[in-house]
């Protein structure tokens, strides 16, 4: 009934899997858990090898790193049931009802349903805080906000999908860098996937540190550049692109261009500080899309 997929790279899932397992066990319904470590450190490979002993779990370990988006091609390859539950390393179930509350959201109704995202609400320290700011403010929404636009936020991070539907979307994926989820919200828009969002959260675990959040943002814009580029961003519900678009549709793009260039290095001293301020972000954000346009 339920196949349940995690990409994993240098990552403990140990605990991930043990929680997912025992809710697993605990109904009465087929299932799997399949991982596959893309070419992680020894370490990681070796602490994960304790799930195998796990029934109806498997490790499955590459040589070599394939990226995201392949691993989870050949997650979904592996697997033998009709529902996919893909979930990154780094979470872990907020709820003790998180496998049963998916369970229940399948129907013939929809073809995908996206469980979203929490933070714990003790701050991390301040090396950590932009990306839990960042975290606590735009993703971690209510279910009947995300409904009402439900191809706008899409985490790919915890959802569950039909695999048929999966591996149509995914094969058109073709780049392997930072920032698909847009991508991948606009390909199921473009398709008409009857997506459902739900509230069955994952913590997220896996903080980046103020100054790696921050290159993963540039890449991420440089993703969506591409795409642009590439003619596969006409249909998307994405606020950043569709400024970035007005922007330079109206000439405006070469001025936040300059103004990234004058002062980036000052709003990276309040981004990578104590207190973020996630407009500044926003704003960080949208001036450097400007200037690696117009640098590019």
């Amino acid at each position: 009934m339920l196949s349940v997929l995690i990409p994993i790279y240098n990552y403990n899932v140990v605990n991930l899997v043990q929680n997912l397992h025992k809710q697993l066990m605990q109904g009465n319904y087929a299932f799997e858990i399949i991982c596959l470590d893309d070419a992680s450190a020894n370490e990681f490979v070796l602490a994960n090898s304790k799930i195998e002993t796990l029934e109806f779990t498997s490790l499955i370990k590459s040589t070599t790193n394939n990226g995201r988006t392949k691993t989870r091609q050949l997650l979904s390859q592996a697997s033998k049931y009709d529902w996919l539950l893909f979930l990154d390393a780094d979470t872990m179930p907020v709820s003790e009802t998180f496998i049963s509350q998916y369970l229940t959201a399948i129907t013939e109704e929809y073809e995908a349903v996206f469980g979203g995202f929490s933070y714990h609400k003790k701050k991390p320290s301040s090396a950590y805080i932009l990306r839990w700011e960042y975290g606590r403010k735009k993703e971690e929404i209510n279910a009947s906000i995300r409904n009402t636009n439900p191809y706008k936020i899409i985490i790919s991070a915890n959802f569950l999908i039909k695999k048929s539907i999966f591996e149509t979307l995914n094969s058109l994926v073709k780049h392997k860098v930072y920032g698909l989820d847009n991508y991948f919200g606009a390909l199921l828009k473009n398709h008409n996937v009857k997506v459902l969002h739900i509230n069955n959260p994952v913590y997220h675990l896996g903080l980046e540190k103020n100054e790696v959040y921050l290159n993963k943002l540039k890449s991420a814009a440089h993703t969506l550049l591409l795409l642009v580029k590439q003619d596969k961003m006409k249909t998307h519900n994405n606020d950043l692109l569709s400024l970035f678009m007005f922007l330079k549709k109206t000439k405006l793009s070469f001025v936040l261009s300059k103004f990234y260039r004058a002062f980036n290095k000052q709003m990276e001293m309040n981004l990578c500080g104590n207190t973020p301020s996630i407009k500044i972000l926003q704003f960080y954000r949208i001036s450097y899309m400007c200037y690696a346009d117009q640098n590019s």
